[in-house]
């Protein structure tokens, strides 16, 4: 089925059933199975574990005014013709990994991000729209739920692309399993 009509298709489906645990499954699945198949082999790069890890150790004493400065800070960068803290983040070695990825990903992977343990951006495949995540479910869904955590938002149409993208988010572990980040990655149904 090409992608445009499985994206009508889900939409239909989803009016049709009118429940919403119902309507889920028909994409809940396919998004699901796309993190585990083809991000998650790649995602505990050393590239990716690393920097995390050293953030963690970099933000260890920061406090909920430092979060906050930080993050208006970014959000003042976004429409900024200098964008030094964005920039530090969008250069790193992570993070040119993951644009790499994304780019390699033919269109399913619409953005990519990684946080450190309080919700702040790590790496990315684009710049975000605020730097800390941690008051968002994609967070607190995913790293506040335990280790092995793993949250599939609900479909979104961007209306700057109009394709409908959802939303999955884990927790990132080390190397024995301790959790000490997450991952977002935004999906685009009509390319899965």
């Amino acid at each position: 089925m090409p992608a445009r009509h499985f994206t009508a298709a889900i939409a239909a489906a989803i009016v049709a059933l009118g429940s919403p645990v119902r309507a889920e499954q028909l994409y809940v699945t396919p998004v699901m199975n796309y993190i585990v198949t083809k991000v998650m082999p790649w995602i505990n790069d050393p590239v990716i574990i690393e920097a995390v890890k050293a953030q963690n150790l970099k933000h260890a004493n920061m406090n909920a005014q430092d979060i906050d400065k930080l993050d208006r800070q970014w959000m003042q960068e976004i429409d900024a013709p200098e964008k030094p803290l964005i920039d530090s983040v969008l250069t790193t070695p992570a993070s040119l990994f993951l644009q790499h990825k994304q780019a390699a990903s033919a269109g399913a992977i619409v953005e990519i991000f990684v946080m450190d343990n309080k919700g702040l951006n790590v790496a990315e495949g684009d710049a975000t729209s605020d730097y800390w995540q941690g008051d968002e479910d994609k967070f607190q869904k995913s790293f506040g739920a335990g280790p092995n955590a793993m949250f599939i938002d609900k479909p979104q149409k961007d209306e700057s692309t109009r394709r409908i993208q959802v939303q999955a988010s884990f927790t990132l572990k080390d190397e024995t399993g301790k959790a000490i980040g997450a991952v977002t990655v935004g999906v685009d149904l009509d390319n899965l």
